[in-house]
């Protein structure tokens, strides 16, 4: 009873800490706060995180090199491979965003001609340069800057501040409405304050919301459906460039722990991997070939002759997939050993089948929630 106790308390830890990772927030947010909504969704997607202490500091400000790194990872590009060469003179290839800003140029979402000479990484971004970078990933209608400038003369207070560079980027994004802003500064366009960390998270959020409908060329290429051969999952669909897993859904996953009916104990911790993709009928991949779980035996009895079969049931609650998300599943397999149609009818007449799980053997889960998945790289969410 106390190991069993022990493995219990555990196991709520490890789901605790498995949680906090996955739908960490702040000690300094609250649900009042006006970005709440897009914070919390962008940090449990690991494209904006908090600090050691525990809070997000929603006021402070982003350098320029650390809004790339957000941008490029917010579009699902941090994998990408890119052939494509930068030359500033104040970064090189030892700088710890060398490769997000390397890509942000190679997705055109800012540029490096002859006179972008310097990058200015440790800067504060503008709030100007990050919408700028947020339209520049979209492939947008083109407009006049007096179209642009009536679009925005009815909102904002400060118009003849904008400068001419920035005003028809500032145009399309107040027709797709990107533009996110403090509500103490509500009315002002402001495009040289630094933009606040809660400021920036909408942005992106906006970008990410926009980008999936209409990418530029080069970001659409890249932003394809995935495809490949694997497990059909019945009654899965998609959006869109969202494919969805539907609770009850059932899928192969191959344990790496070995396990009895007649030894094995609640709540000892497996962990299994899916050795195919997991694909719509058309191909599209919703879970990637490699993608771990971990979880827990929920259930063990043993097999008794005359009496019952023995059973060994195993919950997963968390997914990692290939490019390092920790994702809270709700997943539950019972094993099951491989009978011929006599086996079959005995052991349901007379008992005793006794459950043994060896390293590599297969274990059907069901899905008990429904989740989504982003068809272009992979990210998991409900």
């Amino acid at each position: 009873m106390k190991k069993y106790i022990i493995n219990i308390l555990c196991l709520c830890l490890v789901v605790f800490c498995t949680g906090i990772k996955a739908f960490a927030f702040f000690s300094d947010m609250t649900t009042s706060h006006w970005a709440y909504e897009q914070i919390k969704d962008l940090s449990e997607q690991s494209i904006v995180i908090g600090y050691p202490d525990g809070t997000f500091k929603p006021d402070d400000n982003v350098t320029r090199a650390e809004f790339c790194s957000m941008a490029i990872k917010a579009l699902g590009q941090e994998h990408a491979n890119v052939i494509q060469s930068i030359h500033y003179n104040d970064i090189d290839r030892d700088y710890w965003a060398y490769d997000a800003i390397e890509k942000a140029v190679y997705f055109d979402l800012i540029s490096n001609d002859k006179d972008s000479e310097n990058f200015r990484p440790e800067d504060p971004v503008s709030r100007a340069e990050a919408i700028s970078i947020a339209v520049n990933s979209l492939t947008t209608e083109q407009i006049s800057p007096k179209k642009a400038h009536d679009v925005l003369v009815r909102k904002y207070k400060d118009i003849n501040d904008i400068p001419d560079w920035f005003i028809v980027t500032a145009g399309k994004a107040e027709i797709l409405d990107m533009i996110a802003i403090t509500p103490e500064r509500r009315g002002y366009m402001d495009t040289e304050r630094p933009a606040t960390r809660a400021e920036v998270t909408a942005i992106l959020n906006n970008m990410m919301i926009q980008a999936k409908l209409n990418p530029n060329a080069k970001l659409a290429e890249a932003m394809r459906k995935k495809t490949g051969e694997g497990y059909i999952v019945e009654n899965s669909y998609i959006q869109g460039s969202v494919g969805t897993i539907p609770k009850g859904a059932v899928v192969p996953i191959k344990v790496n722990n070995g396990f009895s009916s007649q030894t094995s104990k609640r709540g000892e911790d497996f962990t299994a991997y899916a050795d195919v993709n997991y694909t719509t009928r058309d191909k599209y991949i919703l879970i990637y070939k490699g993608t771990g779980f971990k979880g827990s035996l929920t259930c063990v009895e043993k097999g008794k002759f005359l009496r019952k079969n023995g059973v060994l049931q195993l919950t997963s609650n968390t997914i990692t997939t290939p490019n390092d998300q920790n994702f809270i599943a709700e997943m539950v397999g019972n094993a099951s050993m491989k009978k011929g149609k006599f086996m079959t009818w005995f052991r349901k007449v007379f008992k005793g089948e006794k459950i043994i799980l060896k390293h590599g053997d297969t274990v059907y889960f069901k899905f008990l929630k429904d989740i989504k998945t982003d068809l272009t790289n992979g990210w998991i969410y409900y």
